[in-house]
């Protein structure tokens, strides 16, 4: 919490500065109704580089479709009321069928002043079209400071590596137990969450970078994502085996392997070499002699071929990056 204040505090101070910094610009200028300078700029403040860049080009075009229609709607109806009622229809309806609706307030500013001074000549034209680049400009430029927070990110993914790493751990442990009813799925809630925050960092890293960039850490999250939806898939299973077939203690130790050589820049193709022999010699093993030692090694086989799955995810990933 402490962070968060301190985190807004300097926030606040920049949003403040360029603002000042914006007005004072449209005064040394000799600009009429400076003070919109800055309000344009408090408004162009967006959370990363390329939202503030993006709402930077949506508000330009549509300031000129404004400044457009204004000057039919005040040619046509004069400088009243109604025609700027006209231009607000119009120019609302552009906007939020070009997805620009972030536009619609700001620029419907500027354009109110032509109402209020009566008048659409080349000084007020002049004036409005300063306006909006002196506070789009700064805008922009308190945006510049934003970086990457890598190691922001770092520490989110080592907390939902160590989840999954964890939850691989009591599988190993409840899969040799006949009795699961203290086995629950709140882990995987722990997980989601984690995987949420560390997605959100990703993303806002990739929208602060505007060169060089690099879809590394939302492609991790991603296999990350993709290795706990499986895994939720093998506890859906390992909860369903009541009795335990010799083979239970031969993919329980399986696991306990997972864990051992769990670390990110593993490619674990040596996992996938014993895999495959663990599949192989199961289907050649003499077939099972009740009911239920045949429904709990069949869970056991699909529960093999859901970490093929689990682990061809990592493999996938790692090779990927490894060969760019």
């Amino acid at each position: 919490m402490r962070w968060i204040k301190g985190f807004n505090l300097v926030k606040a101070s920049k949003i403040a500065l360029a603002a000042v910094l914006s007005i004072l610009t449209a005064n040394l200028l000799g600009l009429r109704y400076a003070v919109t300078a800055g309000i344009i700029t408090v408004l162009s403040i967006q959370n990363t580089k390329r939202e503030t860049l993006k709402t930077a080009r949506n508000r330009g075009l549509a300031f000129l479709c404004a400044l457009m229609m204004a000057f039919i709607c005040y040619f046509f109806l004069g400088f009243r009321v109604r025609a700027f009622i006209v231009y607000l229809f119009f120019f609302a309806f552009l906007c939020l069928s070009a997805g620009w609706g972030e536009a619609i307030a700001m620029d419907s500013v500027l354009i109110s002043h032509f109402l209020t001074e009566q008048r659409f000549d080349s000084g007020m034209l002049v004036n409005e079209v300063l306006l909006f680049v002196i506070g789009t400009f700064f805008g922009i430029l308190i945006n510049l400071h934003l970086r990457k927070k890598e190691g922001e990110f770092d520490r989110l993914s080592i907390q939902v590596d160590d989840e999954i790493k964890g939850i691989v751990h009591r599988m190993a442990e409840n899969l040799r137990r006949e009795d699961k009813s203290g086995y629950n799925p709140d882990c995987f809630l722990r997980l989601e969450d984690k995987i949420r925050a560390a997605k959100e960092c990703a993303l806002r890293n990739w929208n602060n970078t505007l060169w060089s960039q690099s879809s590394y850490e939302l492609d991790y999250i991603r296999m990350r994502e993709n290795q706990s939806r499986v895994l939720r898939n093998i506890y859906d299973s390992i909860v369903r085996i009541r009795v335990l077939p010799v083979q239970t203690m031969q993919v329980a130790g399986f696991f306990e392997e997972i864990e051992a050589q769990y670390h990110r820049d593993n490619d674990v193709e040596e996992l996938l070499r014993i895999l495959e022999d663990m599949l192989t010699g199961m289907k050649q093993e003499t077939l099972p002699e009740s009911r239920e030692e045949f429904e709990a090694r069949a869970l056991l086989f699909y529960t093999l071929m859901q970490l093929d799955e689990f682990l061809a995810l990592k493999n996938r990933f790692v090779v990927m990056y490894r060969n760019q």
